[in-house]
């Protein structure tokens, strides 16, 4: 599988032209950061959620009068991406709208992923540019899976601020009407596989910009995610890996009409329109 590398003197990345996915971050002495992708787990490694985040009711939503059916978390983490720009420490993936993108999502757009180091962090930009006539509606979102070397449990979540997170729950995979409140201890939410009993915690909203993974108590690495209103939080039970996913958008409620107009969280780009986010992965032991 063709794969792209960039570096600079403290970190090596490599990203698959699949995708353009995020696939190593190593440091100089060889720590991996991103997890393997082993299968019996999960084979992803940190895809990007395109043009819809998580599930829809049915698979199915509906756009001048025609119903059209999409997967979780949508198609741009299965195509090629091309990549357009290539330098030591950055490089530019590019995905453009075709039939085969049309039949299932009836809009035409470009979306780049620019990956650049500086220094101790990754930086990770989404581009959406609306190449078409009409509105457009999309939702984005990273999922970037961080391998844990040590015994879960020795993992917590540091949050930027000490705040009482409101976790929106799921049925069948939608957000249902039911909410639980995370109550922080010193900014911290301790790891255990119990969390995920019921799949990932879903906030729609946090007042925090920033999380913190700490080892032991110890600052493993950070995600900035300045821009992004929601969060998802997420592992595969007894896996070796946390998957802290900001994002742009989610899961349709139980009460979805399937309108993707007015599906909660979306976000809609007018004709030439150009929509940026970004995050970063910064590295701290």
């Amino acid at each position: 599988m063709l794969t792209t590398t960039i570096s600079n003197n403290i970190l090596t990345v490599e990203i698959k032209n699949l995708g353009a996915e995020l696939c190593s971050l190593r440091d100089k002495n060889n720590k991996q950061y991103i997890w393997e992708g082993n299968a019996q787990y999960w084979p992803k490694h940190s895809p990007i959620l395109f043009p819809i985040v998580g599930t829809l009711k049915n698979n199915i939503y509906h756009y001048n009068d025609v119903s059209y059916t999409m997967s979780r978390h949508g198609f741009a983490r299965e195509m090629e991406f091309k990549l357009i720009d290539h330098q030591v420490n950055k490089a530019i993936f590019s995905l453009h709208s075709s039939e085969e993108t049309m039949k299932t999502y009836p809009f035409k757009f470009e979306l780049q992923i620019i990956y650049t180091l500086f220094d101790n962090s990754l930086n990770i930009e989404y581009k959406v540019v609306n190449t078409g006539d009409s509105l457009m509606p999309f939702s984005i979102g990273a999922h970037p899976a961080i391998a844990l070397a040590d015994v879960f449990e020795n993992y917590s979540l540091e949050f930027e601020k000490d705040e009482a997170l409101q976790q929106h729950t799921l049925e069948n995979d939608l957000i249902s009407t039911v909410t639980k409140v995370i109550n922080l201890k010193d900014n911290q939410l301790d790891l255990s596989y119990d969390l995920f009993k019921n799949d990932a915690l879903i906030f729609k909203s946090l007042t925090s910009r920033s999380l913190t993974i700490l080892e032991n108590q110890k600052p493993l690495l950070k995600l900035n995610f300045d821009k992004f209103p929601s969060l998802g939080i997420w592992t595969k039970i007894n896996a070796p890996f946390i998957c802290i996913e900001p994002w742009f958008g989610y899961s349709d409620t139980i009460n979805s009409t399937g309108d993707l107009f007015h599906k909660e969280g979306i976000q809609i780009l007018n004709h030439d329109e150009v929509f940026y986010s970004k995050f970063s992965i910064e590295i701290l032991d």
